[in-house]
């Protein structure tokens, strides 16, 4: 291994552009928020990322507006049961059917809101998601929030490129272990995956 290659002390952000705004259409452009359950949002949780609460009121208001618009949502959960394979990188967490498991009682589902559960980081992998993105909904956009930046949100984020999905993220709605790990999923999104940074989740607008 050359050392040389390894960085050391400060690293500039490179440049990538943020958007105060945006307009989607309500009939191609889904909500997808990952991964806010209690293991991760609460400060109690298996896997608590600090920065996860914060993101909370910004998730709702745009909930609401997805809501408010019909626009699809879905709620992926990360779920594992006992000796997970995952248990060998990460200590347990959001063991299935447990407290940390659970979406957090402010971001809780509606009757009509789709909850698929995952046991990667990527939403796609080995999940429903695409068939619902392209078959039911005939999905362009999909919007996304959730946590952690660098895992969960950014493997679903290149995987819905790779599908020609085009990827809206608000920064305030996703968070990361780090700054460097959150600059790191909004620089790979907008110049790896060509997708829109939105500076706030209440910058982006639905219409019919």
């Amino acid at each position: 291994m050359n050392i040389e290659n390894i960085p050391s002390g400060r690293i500039d952000i490179p440049n990538f552009s943020i958007k105060e705004d945006i307009k989607v259409n309500s009939a191609d452009t889904a909500l997808l928020i990952t991964d806010m359950q209690n293991d991760f949002v609460h400060p109690d949780g298996a896997l608590f990322v600090p920065a996860a609460p914060m993101t909370i009121e910004p998730i709702k208001i745009l909930l609401q507006k997805a809501r408010t618009a019909k626009a699809p949502i879905v709620f992926m959960q990360d779920t594992h049961l006992a000796q997970d394979k995952e248990s060998e990188i990460w200590p347990e967490h959001c063991q299935y059917e447990t407290w940390g498991w659970r979406i957090h009682e402010d971001l809780t589902p509606q009757r009509n809101e789709l909850v698929l559960q995952k046991n990667r980081y990527d939403a796609f992998y080995g999940t429903s998601l695409e068939h619902y993105l392209r078959n039911i909904w005939d999905v362009k956009n999909l919007i996304v929030v959730g946590t952690v930046s660098n895992i969960c949100v950014l493997h679903t984020i290149g995987s819905a490129n790779l599908r020609w999905i085009h990827a809206i993220v608000p920064a305030d709605g996703i968070s990361a272990l780090s700054e460097f790990d959150q600059a790191l999923t909004l620089h790979q999104t907008a110049n790896l995956y060509y997708g829109d940074i939105i500076k706030n989740c209440s910058g982006i607008g639905f219409e019919s």
